[in-house]
């Protein structure tokens, strides 16, 4: 008899124990990388020089497009806007980022494509853009091919450079950098003669005040950049979630809203939503 309370009061004992574990890990998860709602914090990954679309403001606050898609979501998954912890996610290190768990979803211009879909799921998309050339005013390109023999800049990892080198301009003089705002400076300095990527990106930097009427805008549809959620591989249920909270977006008015507020002032003409939940290749 004396052995089975022993056992009894070891067995609450260790179950006490085992309980306090699982509630210390559970909310570690939430800190750490935003698994649920109720009361922790999730990780976001977004640009931090994107003007219009993920830029760290010099307040410290942080504005632009995905920045409110990404607002918007959370408060759909469960978090108000003050759980939000922003982690800069440059364009080389997005799938990286993801697997390791360092943020539960990026809204970063991210396009969606097949080689990526290999390494990351993506909901959305959330915005049709296009690979567009920013210039000088008054610089005579006018079309893609115009690049060949120019010095041309895009940003490592992304997209828009690797489009130019395979099929639009192979003989242009690529300059990769790890930001978009080192290559608006260097075409303002004169050091290349265009800046690639989506117009979107593009249209946010030539409408800045310390920009204006120094750039313009090529106005050519290179490609089409349709903007995904990046989610962690294999993480369906996260996905579906998303995908509801950006459908609804749409459907109330606040997806419309939120293009105005960030791209009227540039003059950018916005594609329609595209169709939510349908991954293009």
């Amino acid at each position: 008899m004396k052995l089975r309370k022993v056992t009894a009061a070891s067995a609450v004992v260790l179950a006490l124990a085992l309980s306090a574990t699982a509630c210390g890990g559970d909310n570690k998860d939430d800190d750490s990388n935003g698994s649920s709602g109720g009361g922790g914090k999730i990780k976001i990954g977004i640009k931090f020089d994107q003007p219009g679309l993920g830029l760290q403001e010099p307040d410290g606050g942080y504005s632009g497009f995905d920045v409110d898609v990404a607002t918007y979501v959370a408060k759909e998954l469960g978090y108000s806007s003050d759980k939000i912890e922003w982690v800069q996610t440059k364009s080389a290190d997005r799938e990286n980022a993801l697997a390791r768990g360092d943020v539960k979803f990026i809204a970063a211009t991210y396009s969606i494509n097949d080689e990526r879909k290999q390494k990351v799921d993506f909901a959305g998309p959330y915005l049709l853009a296009h690979q567009d050339l920013l210039v000088k005013s008054d610089s005579d390109i006018s079309k893609g091919t115009d690049l060949n023999g120019k010095n041309l800049c895009s940003v490592t990892g992304s997209t828009s450079a690797q489009n130019v080198q395979k099929s639009i301009a192979p003989k242009a003089n690529l300059r990769e950098n790890s930001g978009y705002s080192e290559c608006i400076a260097a075409l303002q300095s004169g050091a290349v003669d265009a800046v690639t990527t989506d117009d979107s990106i593009l249209a946010g930097f030539a409408a800045q005040d310390k920009y204006k009427g120094q750039f313009k805008l090529a106005g050519l549809k290179l490609s089409n950049e349709n903007y995904g959620v990046g989610v962690k591989k294999g993480d369906t249920a996260t996905v579906t979630k998303i995908n509801d909270a950006l459908k609804k977006m749409v459907s109330d008015g606040s997806w419309k809203k939120a293009v105005e507020a960030n791209f009227g002032p540039a003059g950018y003409k916005n594609e329609p939503a595209p169709a939510i939940g349908n991954i293009v290749k």
